[in-house]
């Protein structure tokens, strides 16, 4: 049977059928805020633009309750860029990564190659499984201590969840990549010095900028670091000029302007339905209907093996070889029902299904309704 031949029949189908982890879908009354006057097409060293920018900030002190001594910053790029901005400005000597997927892997190559940094030190777990970092990472070789641990909360392209927490002594940086899973999940920011993300992923907007919530330790190791003649700092790469930026409700360069707007109207969004505990328990009931689909069916697992690590935000499933997963993902294509393939570079025969906070249970039974109507007729 071809693809275009399998028509799903439209009573199965999701009303909102966009399950993409990245960029995800967008709620309606985010596109409707683009269509407010006076900001669109106008200066982001102005007002209007920068009030947008402010509630941003306030939205999200509030949304993680922050400590007042933290600081909101945003900047230009994506959490890619963050990687080099955090190589540049607060890394003083070493790191040490904990790696257990492709994003980790980026971060450590990034700062692996930093040629004013001593060799970093990576501990790694094969993709669908997790690793913690001890702080003891370096202890027996002859390099320096490490003065940042990296690691991410949430690996997007495995769909595992690290737990969040300190590491290392009073010195040193705690930096957690949580792009895929900020506000998605419980979280206790303050056990971190540099939580960061951006918002294509929970807070349902497009890419273009990273956003860092910051301790008072990470924003005294950038203004340090700022000033130190040991490496190349480039302006778009210094923290502490986007520090002094976002303490003026800017960013350095231009921003996408429809990106501010459509982050700050989902923050507004999160807030009002209840705040963080409320997305997170919206992400927890969308993805368990998948696990628990997986674990019933007799042709899919969910691939994050142990529980207690499966993301909220990001399921992914693998299928039994007689299942073309590809094919699947084809044919829910055809009918509109888009973006469950999965991550490019782990080469599965898997589905990566999102279930962030704008995701409704009912669009995700819908899903694995038409799955189950596909299955038998690959």
């Amino acid at each position: 049977m071809s693809t275009d031949a399998c028509v799903i029949p439209a009573h199965l189908h999701p009303a909102d059928a966009r399950f993409g982890s990245g960029p995800s879908r967008i709620r309606p009354d985010q596109i409707t805020a683009l269509s407010a006057p006076l900001l669109m097409g106008t200066s982001h060293r102005q007002a209007p633009v920068r009030t947008i920018v402010h509630r941003i900030r306030e939205g999200l002190s509030e949304l993680f309750s922050l400590p007042p001594e933290w600081s909101v910053t945003l900047g230009n790029g994506g959490s890619t860029t963050f990687w080099a901005v955090a190589t540049t400005s607060l890394v003083r000597r070493r790191v040490a990564h904990a790696e257990f997927g492709e994003f980790g892997h980026k971060f450590a190559e990034e700062t692996r190659r930093a040629p004013f940094l001593e060799p970093s030190i990576i501990v790694s777990a094969p993709p669908g499984e997790t690793i913690e970092l001890t702080g003891d990472e370096g202890a027996s070789d002859e390099g320096s201590a490490p003065d940042a641990f990296a690691y991410p909360h949430h690996e997007t392209s495995t769909g595992a969840l690290s737990p969040v927490r300190r590491i290392g002594g009073s010195s040193a940086l705690t930096l957690v990549d949580a792009t895929s899973v900020a506000g998605g999940v419980l979280v206790d920011v303050t056990q971190t010095d540099a939580y960061y993300f951006s918002p294509q992923k929970c807070f349902g907007s497009d890419g273009g900028i990273w956003i860092a919530l910051l301790s008072p330790a990470a924003q005294e190791r950038a203004r340090k670091l700022h000033g130190a003649t040991d490496r190349w700092m480039p302006q778009i790469l210094d923290l502490s000029v986007a520090l002094d930026n976002s303490e003026k409700d800017q960013t350095l360069n231009t921003p996408a302007i429809a990106t501010l707007i459509m982050l700050a109207d989902q923050i507004d969004w999160m807030l009002a339905e209840g705040g963080l505990p409320a997305m997170a328990a919206r992400s927890r009931a969308a993805s368990n209907l998948v696990y628990d689909w997986a674990e019933r069916s007799s042709c899919a697992t969910p691939f994050i093996a142990s529980p207690q690590w499966r993301s909220p935000v990001v399921v992914t499933v693998d299928f039994a070889p007689e299942v073309d997963a590809t094919r699947l993902a084809a044919i829910l294509r055809a009918n509109g029902i888009v973006d469950v393939e999965p991550y490019r570079g782990l080469k599965r025969n898997q589905l990566r299904v999102a279930t962030f906070p704008s995701t409704d249970t009912s669009d995700v039974e819908a899903l694995l309704s038409c799955i189950d109507w596909v299955l038998p007729r690959l």
